[in-house]
């Protein structure tokens, strides 16, 4: 059997991993011929691939991004012809894909399995946010880059007696933001799945500065909103080809009301790409590696239109139109535990 790998959307710690596991006991185990498609979807819809073999997967398990390359390519945009898929499978003799990405990627691989496409998804994203699966890769090597962040930015808070606001990618959940903030033993955490007023942000604040502690630590996801804003905060108009326009600038808003309300310096950091960038954790590796070995199982199998979930401690099988029908946000509950060290 010949199968083609692509890695799509945004780059996060494991994707390597993912994809030795799969070269690696597809050859040794199941005698698979493999080839990589060059930036997502876009190679897959140009015919742009590489020949994938042991030799080249042999050491990058540990490595950050992805050998393959990636992009928010979308089959199904304008301008784009989904049939092109099926056309490059064809004429490259290809008789399975595994789509390893978030929840456009995996949407689009669901997509086009309803057209007939043989498609597996791996389930990747840094915000945590897809369904039926406990933990995608990549969400706790950004924890772990985000807490590090958090813990170097309190010493200089502390030395300067500031208020430092932390922004961190997370369009409609806060997993990364709840986790990492968490972790970083924040002041305020702040999230798209609950809406505080500036008034309560400061209130926390102001609790803190009461205890003679003069500085601290906020974290917001990207997607967060207070109750004075009408939307989200975008740093453009544009969109890429799933209809997401760029977010960014929460943090700078809160900055600069914290300092207006409080009279305290306050300073604003939004590390982005550096917290989705670098090598993977340890936990990440082998997430990452169980996670290719089980889709690599599932094409063997011919059990397409599925996703490889953890649950629990165990790795189980599910449908991606389950894992892609809407957004995993932090349940209220969990928020609520966190919020008893605010302020």
């Amino acid at each position: 059997m010949k199968v083609g790998i692509l890695t799509g959307g945004g780059d996060c710690g494991g994707l390597n991993a993912v994809i030795k596991s799969i070269v690696w006991k597809g050859i040794k185990e199941y005698g698979h011929e493999f080839v990589g498609f060059r930036d997502g979807w876009k190679g897959v819809l140009e015919n742009d691939w590489q020949e994938l073999t042991l030799d080249d997967v042999i050491d990058i398990l540990p490595e950050g991004g992805t050998m393959l390359g990636s992009s928010r390519t979308n089959p199904f945009s304008a301008g784009n012809d989904p049939e092109d898929v099926s056309r490059t499978m064809e004429q490259e003799e290809i008789d399975a894909l595994i789509a390893i990405g978030g929840d456009d990627t995996l949407g689009a691989a669901h997509k086009l399995y309803q057209q007939g496409v043989k498609v597996v998804g791996v389930p990747k994203t840094m915000d945590n946010d897809l369904e039926c699966t406990d933990m995608t890769f990549g969400f706790m090597s950004a924890v772990q880059a985000a807490t590090d962040h958090l813990d170097r930015l309190k010493t200089t808070a502390r030395s300067h007696h500031r208020v430092i606001v932390y922004e961190v990618f997370g369009r409609y959940s806060g997993w990364t933001a709840l986790y990492a903030g968490w972790a970083g033993d924040a002041d305020v955490i702040l999230m798209p799945e609950k809406t505080y007023s500036i008034e309560d942000i400061c209130s926390f604040l102001e609790q803190r500065r009461q205890r003679g502690k003069d500085y601290a630590l906020v974290v917001v996801a990207e997607g967060a909103t207070t109750t004075e804003m009408d939307e989200m905060i975008a740093q453009d108009e544009e969109t890429d080809e799933f209809g997401h326009v760029v977010l960014g600038g929460i943090g700078e808003y809160l900055a600069e009301e914290i300092e207006e309300r409080m009279d305290w310096q306050t300073r604003y950091i939004q590390p982005r790409h550096i917290v989705r960038g670098g090598t993977p954790t340890a936990y990440d590796r082998i997430l990452s590696s169980r996670y290719g070995l089980a889709a690599i199982d599932c094409v063997e199998r011919g059990d397409f239109g599925k996703m490889a979930a953890l649950k629990g401690q165990e790795i189980e099988i599910v449908d991606l139109a389950d894992a892609v029908a809407e957004t995993k946000t932090v349940p209220l509950d969990l928020l609520e535990k966190a919020e008893i060290f605010f302020g």
